[in-house]
């Protein structure tokens, strides 16, 4: 079987993010960017089907820019056998991304897709839907736990009412919960011998997939700033704060 894995460049989870002056975006100059981690824990669940003896090739697959290569690197490091990027400097919304990925499905022809549920970046949680709706492939999302039997895929969801098991067909689509492993780190042995491993680069042209957007960005601002909370001795206390500063009751 082989597996596909959708990794993201993201700014790293610890930075505190900074709106630039003119609200047009994220400040991203001299930033810290990782791995997304939602992309982190599907890179450990392939991985991890592998040792099984379920998978015999890993490939790892991210859109963006030339310093995409840092974490599809951290990837190879990880487990994964080979790497593609889909190199590209534009911003793109979820749809475009989804048929990029969709135009690698059709060269790779892969058995399994896994995918973060979604990036902390733009938070859409849109992808991997849209990417199974483009491939007609079975698709279990938000995935917590994932078992592969025969030509079928058994993925436990977490859903609002608990957890749900669906059976799908492969070939299939699956999106990660955090819930589902806690990723590994990449030892200094591999991470230099990810170094040889082979990472194509090519260009939404010569996938032949045009990723022109219909939405458009027209602020991005900062949550406005709230005051810092109190502690009180009593339930008196709460009670009469609520009341009389709060007015809420």
């Amino acid at each position: 079987m082989k597996i596909l894995v959708a990794v993201k460049r993201v700014v790293d989870y610890n930075v505190k993010v900074r709106v630039k002056a003119d609200n047009s975006g994220v400040e991203l100059a001299n930033v810290k960017m990782s791995m997304n981690p939602f992309c982190e824990i599907a890179v450990e669940e392939a991985v991890r089907l592998k040792e099984k003896g379920v998978a015999t090739e890993i490939v790892a697959v991210s859109v963006g820019p030339t310093q995409a290569q840092e974490q599809l690197r951290t990837a190879l490091a990880l487990g994964v056998d080979r790497a593609i990027l889909v190199e590209t400097a534009e911003e793109l919304n979820s749809l475009a991304v989804a048929k990029l990925l969709k135009a690698v499905v059709d060269k790779e022809q892969p058995q399994l897709v896994i995918l973060g549920k979604q990036a902390i970046d733009s938070d859409n949680n849109q992808t991997g839907q849209m990417l199974a709706a483009l491939t007609g492939f079975a698709q279990g999302t938000f995935a917590s736990k994932v078992e592969v039997a025969g030509d079928k895929v058994n993925v436990t969801r977490e859903i609002d009412g608990g957890l749900q098991t669906v059976a799908l067909n492969l070939p299939a689509i699956v999106t990660t919960d955090l819930r589902l492993n806690e990723p590994r780190y990449a030892s200094l042995p591999n991470i230099m011998k990810a170094k040889k491993k082979p990472l194509d680069v090519v260009t939404p042209d010569a996938l032949g997939v045009s990723t022109a957007s219909t939405v458009k960005t027209l602020k991005v601002e900062a949550p406005a700033a709230r005051s810092a909370g109190i502690k009180v001795k009593s339930v008196a206390e709460l009670v009469e704060k609520l009341k009389n500063e709060a007015k809420v009751i």
